[in-house]
């Protein structure tokens, strides 16, 4: 968001040697006199599966650190402190980290730093309790969150020291089927933040969220919440704030229509290893986990083929998948010379620690066979240097599969272009599945970083939708040099938008769609649709070059079955304009006065 491109960013270089050390350390069982049992180890052999046996620990290698509460809290934080001391800076850094605490008390501070999935391995939230600060801090000066992005919590409670948990988040930040027993703010002293997610979470005090421009909170519940600026959306929250669009900006749509929770690591009371599958919810409102756990079905780890990335590649896991295994990908980054393809119905992929894939040679990451009950979570898929056509594909084009009772889910599966180094990419991600559903993601051509420019990072469209009743719940998408969203499939439906169209094009004619048209609209709504819904989008420029504008942040077809509710624009910076909301309504956005051009209804 704005104030990104005005800071320098710190070169990984020269985190290098710390990340190393960490991994040194770890690797020998050295950290802090850690028993071995307690840390998981490579393996010779490369890529391990988990032992049928409930005794043992899967062998997920040196970037995932399980914790035990009979350990002392001071090798806990130590392990802790290494970790976020390679981590605290290193937004476009090579290291990733997964921390995972069995069930139990544990009285730490846990820092949460870029690419660090801090896990629960219980059946509920309240099987793991964090006793201290569980915080994410604004990463750039003078409180500014705006660039923290790639950290996850999820699954555990904290209590909060001082009664107030700090969570000054931007984008692909997933705070998930969490419980805090106490306040919960979500920015650092009023600093400028730009987030994010929240759901199947309960806060037993207040939510103030304070600066943060936006936010979408899903299936989640809190004794009050305060705060507004854009464009919050709240869906299937059983206590929502007060209040109505426009002032203040909420949208609140009191039940989700259909979703699956994400699925999650759990260890049981015989010490077995399994990858729980929540049961999807149709017409929902609040946590899954009232009674406990979670419904759902629990997968035996074991049916996971564990990979790892300096073992790993494409052929080893298609061949994986081949033999009927599920994928768990442990954290790190995997060089792709092809696409893996996932053509079982219910094959289960996620990844721990923002495990990162990279296809090299112009391929796509991930592929799907239009089959049921695809799952696929936790993953960053990052552009390589020769251009991909696609990063996932989800179905073939053409597909024709109906998957409403079992649907494909994406969970937090989040895209990059450009930052960490080259990378372009045609199309992020195309849906050609039917009933897909999008539980949470930032698409992102880099606006900062490494390889950054019109001419470097090329990505037309961030999210192309062919597929019909396709779900997306908080839909992030920014900076790409087409239409950041092309929606071709009827019946679509879009619960909270948040884009900021390229900052970089050099000239208008370098950035025109059509005669008499200037700039690509960030949400494109396919002329021959007759059937789409969407709540809450707010769309925001920082032109850089003179002479450039917007005709329309969002492009849709007249159609009684075309509606939109609660838009926003806003100019971030001082140069050019959007000049209409959707279509040829709503005006143009201005700096001197602000002005920030709202649409309740289309049409």
């Amino acid at each position: 968001m704005f104030g990104r491109w005005e800071r320098t960013i710190a070169s990984f270089a020269k985190k290098a040697s710390p990340a190393r050390q960490l991994s040194g350390a770890l690797r020998t069982g050295l950290i802090c006199s850690l028993p071995v049992s307690l840390v998981l180890f490579a393996t010779a052999g490369g890529a391990a599966e988990s032992r049928d046996s409930a005794a043992s620990k899967p062998e997920f290698g040196p970037h995932v650190l399980i914790f035990d509460p009979s350990m002392p809290a001071a090798e806990i934080q130590a392990q802790i402190d290494k970790v976020y001391a390679v981590e605290q800076k290193a937004e476009f850094g090579s290291e990733r980290y997964a921390l995972l605490f069995l069930p139990g008390k544990y009285h730490v501070d846990v820092p949460v730093g870029f690419y660090t999935q801090v896990l629960g391995l219980g059946a509920s939230p309240d099987s793991v309790e964090i006793d201290g600060n569980v915080h994410a801090d604004a990463s750039l000066p003078r409180n500014n969150a705006t660039c923290t992005f790639w950290r996850a919590a999820e699954g555990f409670s904290v209590v909060p020291s001082g009664g107030t948990m700090q969570w000054a988040v931007s984008q692909a930040v997933p705070f998930r089927r969490m419980h805090v027993r106490g306040n919960m703010v979500l920015h650092q002293n009023h600093g400028w933040a730009s987030g994010v997610w929240m759901s199947d979470t309960l806060v037993d005090g207040n939510v103030d969220s304070g600066s943060q421009q936006q936010w979408i909170s899903r299936n989640s519940e809190w004794g009050s919440w305060t705060g507004s600026n854009w464009n919050m959306v709240f869906v299937g929250v059983s206590n929502p704030p007060q209040g109505e669009w426009p002032t203040p900006p909420y949208t609140k749509i009191e039940r989700t229509p259909v979703v699956r929770e994400k699925p999650f690591l759990a260890v049981d009371a015989e010490g077995h290893w399994n990858v729980v599958m929540p049961t999807l919810r149709t017409d929902s409102q609040g946590i899954t986990w009232h009674g406990g756990e979670t419904p759902g079905q629990s997968i035996p780890l074991k049916n996971f083929y564990i990979a790892r990335p300096e073992a790993d590649t494409a052929e080893s896991l298609n061949a994986q998948l081949s033999k009927g295994k599920d994928l768990l990908f442990t954290p790190g980054i995997y060089e792709l010379d092809n696409a893996i393809q996932i053509t079982r119905p219910n094959t289960v992929v996620i990844g721990l620690g923002f495990a990162t894939l990279r296809p090299i040679r112009g391929t796509a990451a991930i592929t799907t066979a239009d089959k049921d009950g695809i799952e696929i979570a936790g993953l960053l898929l990052d552009a390589g240097p020769t251009q991909s056509p696609v990063l996932l594909e989800v179905g073939q084009e053409g597909s024709k599969g109906q998957h409403a009772a079992n649907p494909i889910c994406l969970h937090d599966v989040f895209f990059r272009v450009g930052g960490a180094g080259v990378g372009r990419a045609q199309v992020d991600l195309r849906i050609n599945s039917s009933d897909t559903i999008v539980d949470h993601t930032w698409i992102w051509r880099a606006d900062h970083g490494s390889e950054v420019g019109w001419d470097k990072n090329l990505s037309d469209n961030g999210l192309v939708v062919n597929g019909d009743r396709v779900t997306a719940y908080g839909l992030f998408v920014e900076h790409h040099q087409q239409f950041q969203v092309l929606w071709n499939g009827n019946h679509g439906r879009t619960y909270f938008y948040q884009s900021e169209i390229p900052y970089d094009p050099p000239d208008q004619a370098s950035y025109t769609s059509a005669k008499g048209v200037d700039g690509w609209a960030s949400y494109k709504v396919a002329d021959g649709v007759t059937s789409h819904e969407a709540w809450g989008l707010g769309i925001y420029s920082v032109f850089l070059h003179n002479g450039v504008t917007l005709s329309r942040a969002i492009e849709v077809p007249h159609s009684p079955g075309v509606q939109f509710h609660h838009m926003i624009t806003v100019a971030l910076g001082k140069k050019g304009e959007i000049s209409n909301v959707i279509d040829d309504r709503g005006g143009p956005t201005a700096i001197q006065p602000r002005v920030a051009p709202k649409v309740t209804e289309f049409p």
